[in-house]
């Protein structure tokens, strides 16, 4: 099943590559996609090729009763974006792989990020979903394919928060407390 979701952002390309790079943002983004736990790694920096790995765990309440007792209670989720260094404009492209970790669900795409304007950005991400299950595999597809532009839509929203300066003030998470995975630590 095809994939495809666009957010526009209220900043040019190297300000949005900066904050997707930003450890405390990506653990904020992850939180607001209603992840029980959750992991953050990010490899690399904004002014050049970045990675941004995640892992979190997603109740399946949202998940059609019928396909639940497939996944269980909960899902773990893998999601990998690799984003290469800027052109001379500043936009990017970039790859993006979200995997069910333990079901035969997954979604490859491509990522962009171009400018839209004065001080505006275009974030695209375009990409199959697919379910190898014989049966249940277009269902399986089109709930995740919900799943996963719900979450892209509540990342967009965190986002556009703090592009707009509604951010934590400390390097850490809104209570302060360490970024999982942040490699240089907090700081003020």
């Amino acid at each position: 099943m095809r994939l495809s979701v666009t957010h526009e952002l209220p900043a040019d390309p190297a300000a949005v590559a900066r904050l997707l790079a930003d450890p405390a943002y990506v653990d904020a983004k992850v939180r607001a996609s209603g992840a029980q736990d959750r992991h953050v790694d990010v490899a690399g920096s904004a002014s050049d090729a970045f990675t941004v790995t995640t892992r979190r765990s997603l109740p399946t309440a949202q998940i059609p009763a019928h396909l639940a007792g497939l996944v269980g209670a909960s899902i773990e989720v893998r999601q990998v974006e690799a984003w290469e260094a800027p052109a001379p404009d500043g936009t990017r492209t970039g790859t993006v792989v979200v995997e069910i970790v333990g079901a035969p669900v997954r979604v490859t795409g491509r990522t962009a990020l171009t400018s839209s304007g004065a001080d505006a950005s275009t974030l695209t991400y375009d990409g199959d979903v697919r379910a190898a299950l014989p049966l249940f595999g277009a269902a399986v597809e089109a709930a995740a394919a919900q799943a996963v532009r719900a979450a892209l839509d509540a990342e967009a929203v965190v986002a556009r928060r703090w592009l707009a300066g509604d951010a934590p003030r400390a390097a850490g998470t809104s209570t302060g407390e360490a970024v999982p995975g942040r490699r240089d630590g907090p700081t003020a």
